[in-house]
């Protein structure tokens, strides 16, 4: 199944890997001729931003010295991964989508990237971002950074802001990224490219090292090809880490149950209002999802979402509020050196209030405590991942930027919940929009109950009749 999907998954690597039919090596050596055409092609694809030859060979010999010796690290060893901008990775720059940040090489790694070469992984380089991470279409018209590219379309955004690490695995350059979500910035990219995104529990792997935009808001998430992708990077990455104190008290991570024949037994909660408000072909994709679901012995059940706008607005509040303290200095040092998008979005948020901020984590109080009480009743909830397929790329974008405030809200609006209140999510690829762009459904279930989402995840994935190749593609395995 995971073959006919088209996209290279980790387990066809490793199959090759441990058959001798493949070294990471070769692979390795693939990926950077396929960087160097990534760079060459018109327009380019921008998925990754900062590559290095050297250290991406060294990391893949070391990992065919140790398959030829039989003592591989993990499940991850010899896979192809990158990272989003945002964390720190040895020896590229920490730039954060920006021009002004990261004028050194880091030295010292982000605790995701240093557990990811400790399973052995080949860290293929850092991916593009939306600069400081506050937007969700991905437009970064900056001198470093330019324009990610949506594989299945690249006249569409990839979506924001880890729209690199979403770029790279939907063309085929990795079958593994990393990215943060703080208003969907994991999630929107994933469902824009026809990718699998999760955004884990608040707290849930670790953000050391990453740049603290939001502190309350941001969860770290793999972007992977296929849900079992994501199962497998999610049990490497998730546990507590001394240097983050926000996960410190977290339950072990388990993948119980998540192989399981059937859904039967499962409760799916959807409040349909929420869930309509969509696109017409979005909705009715992702109702044919939801009755998949069903055949599969897991019931629907109808809850209500209470104060969701309350909760939106609130949200904004919180992050915006947030990544304004964070970026005072930046906002009073470099204004000039940010993208008009990036200044809007600042100064937007510099009008809230102390009182403002106040109230929207009374609202967040309000909000967890209703989920608390649906999640008594029901084993997750559906929703449409976003209301709409990826928006098209213009002209003047390439050059100014885009600011769209009406496209921003309603990209978020699924998103949100998840952000607020800290529970996890995971967006799965369901199908494809006349024009040919994917459509995503999005599970959402209870804190720590990561297990529950992967195990409707893997079921969510077969609905998709057929996967469609996205017209950049790389072939890794070739």
């Amino acid at each position: 199944d995971m073959v006919r999907a088209g996209l290279v998954t980790n387990f066809q690597l490793l199959l090759s890997y441990r058959s001798g039919k493949l070294t990471p090596s070769q692979v390795a050596k693939n990926i950077i001729a396929m960087l160097e055409d990534c760079d060459k092609s018109t327009p380019p694809l921008r998925a990754i931003v900062q590559w290095d030859q050297e250290q991406i060979m060294l990391m893949a010999e070391a990992s065919t010295t140790r398959y030829r010796n039989k003592c591989t690290l993990s499940c991850l060893d010899g896979i192809p991964v990158c990272l989003k901008e945002e964390f720190k990775v040895v020896p590229y720059h920490h730039r954060v989508g920006t021009v002004y940040l990261g004028t050194q090489p880091e030295t010292e790694d982000a605790t995701v990237a240093k557990k990811l070469r400790e399973a052995g992984a080949i860290i293929i380089g850092v991916s593009n971002m939306h600069e400081l991470g506050t937007g969700t279409t991905g437009c970064n018209p900056n001198r470093y950074h330019k324009i990610p590219r949506n594989p299945y379309n690249p006249n569409h955004f990839t979506g924001g802001s880890s729209s690199g690490s979403a770029a790279a695995v939907a063309a085929g350059l990795c079958p593994v990224a990393i990215g943060t979500d703080g208003g969907g910035s994991v999630r929107i990219p994933a469902s824009f490219c026809g990718v699998v995104g999760l955004k884990g529990t608040f707290g849930r792997i670790s953000g050391h090292g990453c740049l603290p935009l939001s502190y309350s808001t941001v969860s770290v998430g793999p972007i992977c090809t296929s849900v079992a992708d994501a199962a497998i990077v999610y049990s490497i990455l998730a546990e507590p880490d001394p240097l983050y104190p926000y996960g410190l008290k977290q339950p072990k991570a388990t993948l119980s149950d998540m192989c399981a024949p059937d859904l039967k037994g499962l409760k799916l909660g959807v409040d349909w209002t929420f869930f309509k408000a969509c696109d017409a072909e979005v909705l009715s994709a992702c109702e044919k999802a939801v009755k998949h679901l069903q055949s599969l012995g897991a019931s629907v059940v109808e809850v209500s979402l209470p104060e969701v706008e309350e909760s939106r607005v609130a949200h904004v509040i919180c992050i915006l509020s947030e990544m304004r303290d964070f970026l005072q200095p930046d906002f009073n040092k470099h204004f000039h050196e940010m993208n008009l998008e990036t200044r809007a979005s600042l100064a937007l948020a510099s009008q809230f209030t102390a009182l403002d901020y106040i109230k929207a984590n009374r609202q967040r109080t309000r909000t967890m405590r209703f989920l608390q009480e649906i999640f008594s009743s029901v084993n997750c909830i559906l929703t449409p991942a976003i209301p709409c397929t990826a928006p098209r790329i213009h002209e003047s974008d390439l050059v100014t930027g885009r600011s769209d405030m009406s496209f921003t809200v309603r990209s978020m609006r699924f998103m949100q919940l998840g952000n607020f209140t800290g529970i996890p999510g995971l967006v799965v690829p369901i199908g494809y929009s006349t024009a040919g762009l994917p459509i995503s459904l999005q599970v959402m279930a209870k804190w720590w109950d990561e297990a529950a989402l992967l195990r409707i995840g893997l079921k969510l994935e077969q609905f998709r009749d057929q996967t469609k190749k996205p017209s950049i593609y790389y072939d890794i395995l070739a």
